[in-house]
């Protein structure tokens, strides 16, 4: 299918001057399920971090504030074999309409983030983002809310009930909603994400019980500081689960071989990467991408 912007220069000029253009896109997309067969493994390309400011990769302070590049990158990774989808905010999610790289790939809207990075009000995370009519009406798949709690801080019942009624509304347009839940805390005012893995069970055990329904709940995880100890943390839900891919790192392979084996858990589905995959340590996208595809073993005839 001829996509409405076949170079980003014309996106550029598309944004402009027919804005439009960006409904008619996404009422032509064709879709595809969320899972086509029993047993597929979801891979999803990450890209909502801008959205929250969040624009580091490594120790480039700006390396994802380039949207041009962002954007080839991610076309890149979502030709290669095997990737089944994005996640990503309205705005990157649009490009990606127009340039005509959401065809037959599964859509995640990034629902808040409001919760700018390094911000006093980092941990008021409001939905900023995709509200469920908007991914109802662009025909988008599924949408992400990132829950993070702090005991310390009472406005983290104000995130839970935010998050609660949001994974209802989604649940009554039948869409799939992907939770992120971490337990945070403040060290030297900067905001840290507990991945022990008491922290981790606790949280995902908080987060499968919010609102009237899971049934369209899935978990957004990390993997423990600890590998050995993943089994356990993800025993404390039933609920499916995909791993995210946390910060890019130089021992590369390590994190491989840790998404590998929590991949064999029984409720872990797939995987969520971003910064690891789109701006690996050696620039190469092709092979970061196809290596994390490899890890999800079996269950892959749709891909």
């Amino acid at each position: 299918m001829t996509p409405f912007a076949p170079s980003l220069s014309a996106l550029v000029r598309l944004r402009a001057e027919r804005p439009e253009a960006v409904a008619e896109a996404a009422a032509r997309r064709r879709r595809r399920r969320l899972i086509r067969h029993p047993g597929d493994r979801l891979m999803i390309i990450a890209a909502d971090h801008p959205a929250r400011g969040a624009l580091a990769v490594g120790d480039r302070s700006l390396a994802m504030a380039n949207r041009f590049e962002l954007l080839e990158r991610l076309c890149l990774a979502l030709s290669r074999p095997g990737v089944d989808g994005v996640l990503a905010s309205a705005d990157v999610l649009e490009d990606l309409l127009l340039l005509g790289a959401l065809e037959d790939k599964v859509v995640m809207g990034s629902m808040n983030r409001g919760g700018l990075a390094g911000a006093a009000f980092e941990l008021d995370d409001r939905f900023t983002g995709h509200r469920p009519d908007d991914l109802v009406r662009h025909g988008f798949d599924a949408g992400k809310l990132l829950l993070r709690i702090d005991y310390d801080d009472p406005g983290s019942l104000d995130t839970l009930h935010a998050a609660a009624r949001t994974i209802d509304a989604m649940a009554a347009h039948r869409l799939p909603v992907f939770v992120e839940p971490f337990l945070c805390r403040r060290v030297d005012g900067r905001l840290r994400n507990d991945l022990g893995a008491a922290a981790v069970t606790t949280s995902i055990a908080i987060a499968s019980g919010l609102a009237g329904t899971s049934a369209y709940t899935w978990l957004k995880v990390p993997v423990t500081d600890d590998p050995d100890a993943m089994a356990r943390a993800m025993e404390a839900s039933t609920l499916p689960a995909v791993l995210l891919g946390g910060e890019v790192g130089h021992d590369q392979d390590a994190a491989y071989g840790k998404w590998r084996d929590a991949l064999r858990l029984p409720t872990v589905r797939g995987l969520v990467v971003g910064r690891s995959l789109l701006y690996p340590v050696d620039g190469d996208v092709k092979s970061a991408v196809d290596t994390a595809v490899s890890l999800l073993g079996t269950g892959r005839q749709g891909a």
